[in-house]
């Protein structure tokens, strides 16, 4: 797809170091000064990206209160204590594990944004009764789960908030809204054990280039929803909350002030939203380090990314390698990924690469760990905790 000329301005910019012998040495703000010490491949994380990022997040939503942020990209308890840190009190998850993990941080208000289905129910009730000092919601789009978690809710002796999830066009999960939608909605409201907590409504099938195209179908799509709280309200109903939006479309969303935004990417980006969304000005804050394993052609590197290492649900180009973003991507397997680059000869084997991935979020599950990098240099490790399908619970 198509980008303006800008579209490398961060990641090409280049930082001066210090002088000598008369010419100036320039550091890419990238570079790694103990990049030998560290195994790749690698996921590198910027802690004063992350921060800025989640700063430029903070002033496009209009304040901390309008957030709730998806913690499906980032994982890790200390990018959600930075969050916390800047004034951040709402969390939106998509596993057990992911929501215990933000609870274990301390955070008041945390949304299950799936159904509970099977032993998920037990486990929702079993996160309620761990962590009393979070409130807990979850996502609902079926009567039968509602009785469900109506009687689990009752026989712990606790209250459950749920949101009504709504297709506003994704058909991926919700009902849509109107009278099926009210009924369940109404089922909610007089269950017993539970607390009907509003609506919540995600767009992740509107990602247009083009802002103005983004806009009409963010309006188009968020019209019914809006009909249906009118009418839940008129009907003397409670709504306390609409959550709605992802990263593409949380600045729009924004702009109504009854509404709360559920940005993820945004955290730490990554190369797809950066060539499609390019009226938003967030950091590559995440990237990955690779080396070159072998040089089979004049023309060819190996490197060792290979769908073990970086997300590849896509099709290429599922990384850019910084500093070498006319490599074209040849071959992709677990454990290796070919580039054909006409400056191949340039690059010893050993060399290594850093690379920003096409679609982070999936990236950041395939690692254990993230290496953190402050002033140039590699300084500790962070586990990626919310990677796991289960951690206590």
């Amino acid at each position: 797809m198509g980008r303006p000329a800008h579209r490398h301005r961060d990641v090409e910019r280049r930082e001066l170091r210090q002088v000598a012998g008369g010419q100036e040495k320039v550091k890419e703000w990238y570079g790694v000064s103990n990049a030998d010490e560290i195994p790749s491949p690698a996921l590198l994380v910027y802690p004063d990206r992350v921060e800025d990022n989640i700063r430029r997040m903070i002033r496009l939503a209009g304040g901390v209160a309008r957030l709730r942020p998806h913690m499906k990209t980032t994982k890790l308890p200390e990018v959600i204590r930075m969050q916390m840190d800047q004034g951040i009190t709402k969390f939106k998850c998509a596993t057990i594990a992911e929501t215990e993990m933000v609870a274990a941080c301390r955070a008041p208000d945390v949304l299950l944004a799936y159904q509970p289905v099977g032993p998920n129910v037990a486990r929702l009730i079993q996160l309620a009764r761990t962590f009393p000092q979070t409130r807990f919601s979850a996502l609902v789009d079926d009567e039968g789960t509602i009785c469900t978690l109506s009687s689990a809710a009752v026989r712990a002796g606790l209250t459950l908030d749920l949101f009504l999830d709504l297709d506003c066009g994704m058909h991926r999960t919700g009902v849509t809204p109107g009278p099926r939608a009210l009924e369940l909605y109404r089922r909610i409201v007089g269950s017993p054990g539970l607390n009907a907590a509003g609506l919540h409504a995600y767009d992740g099938h509107i990602h247009d280039t083009d802002l103005a195209v983004r806009t009409r179908a963010c309006e188009d799509a968020l019209a019914p929803v809006l009909a249906l709280r009118n009418e839940l309200v008129d009907a003397g109903l409670p709504v306390p909350a609409l959550v709605a939006g992802g990263t593409p479309t949380f600045p729009l969303h924004a702009r109504r002030a009854d509404v709360e935004c559920s940005p993820g990417t945004a955290v730490f980006w990554d190369l797809g939203y950066r060539t499609t969304l390019p009226d938003l000005d967030f950091l590559p804050a995440v990237l990955l380090l690779t080396r070159v394993i072998s040089r089979p052609a004049t023309n060819l590197l190996c490197l060792d990314l290979g769908h073990k290492a970086v997300a590849s649900e896509v099709p290429h180009p599922r990384v850019e390698l910084l500093g070498l973003p006319q490599a074209k991507a040849v071959g992709h397997s677990e454990e290796h990924l070919s580039v054909e680059t006409d400056r191949a000869r340039e690059f010893p084997v050993g060399s290594c690469f850093y690379a920003i991935p096409w679609h982070i979020c999936p990236t950041v599950a395939l690692h254990n760990e993230v290496v953190v990098v402050r002033n140039g240099r590699a300084e500790e490790r962070w586990q990626v905790v919310g990677r796991a399908r289960t951690i206590s619970i």
